[in-house]
């Protein structure tokens, strides 16, 4: 049986804990506390040496990076897809510029929103707040004009979506009301909600989360 070595919170393993699910595949889950620096245990450094989770360990193969896990998962269990059909070059392509945009501008974003949100409302920073919630909201608006006419944001479900939902789950948390004026977006919250591997999908939190 596969093992993930995950951080429940942290949005990358929870978007290969969507996929797996999506997937229905059977795995045993290793939790590893970061907070507790249970990502610099000897065993977790030997599977990936940067010390980060997700890892994935799936017979003789270890691999790390929720990106690469995802790429591997579609290629050893490709049924049901998480990314456009083979022969679809541009849709594809598609689908992994969004993951990566969520990957690298969307989360960390929400990211630092949710540590300056998480200070005595005394030490927070509102010029900071201010200019984070502005940036994550052109990014909505970005995703809400993409979504004109589309159901999911590449065609069918797939890793463009999936990228983006755990920190789009949490904006109404952190005071962005991210369907608000975007009935694109509001409609596709709606139908993320509505699939079992994310309306189950666990350690969703406002709380700040070092190095994730």
């Amino acid at each position: 049986m596969m093992k993930l070595y995950d951080f429940m919170p942290c949005p990358f393993g929870q978007k290969v804990r969507i996929v797996l699910a999506e997937k229905s595949l059977e795995y045993e889950l290793v939790p590893v506390d970061i907070i507790q620096n249970e990502h610099r245990r000897p065993e977790l450094l030997r599977l990936n040496p940067f010390g980060k989770v997700p890892v994935l360990v799936d017979d003789e193969s270890v691999i790390y990076d929720s990106s690469v896990i995802i790429e591997y998962l579609e290629d050893e269990y490709p049924e049901p897809p998480v990314l456009p059909a083979v022969g679809s070059s541009a849709l594809r392509a598609r689908a992994r510029l969004l993951e990566d945009l969520a990957d690298t501008t969307f989360s960390p974003q929400v990211g630092q929103l949710m540590a300056e949100m998480a200070r005595p409302e005394a030490e927070r920073d509102p010029a900071r707040i201010q200019r984070l919630v502005r940036t994550i909201e052109r990014t909505l608006d970005y995703l809400n004009h993409e979504l004109n006419g589309q159901q999911f944001l590449a065609g069918d479900f797939s890793i463009a979506d999936i990228g983006f939902t755990p920190r789009l789950l949490l904006l109404a948390n952190l005071g962005v009301a991210a369907g608000v004026n975007r009935p694109n977006v509001e409609g596709w919250l709606r139908r993320l909600l509505e699939r079992p591997s994310i309306e189950s999908l666990e350690g969703l939190t406002t709380e700040p989360l070092a190095g994730v």
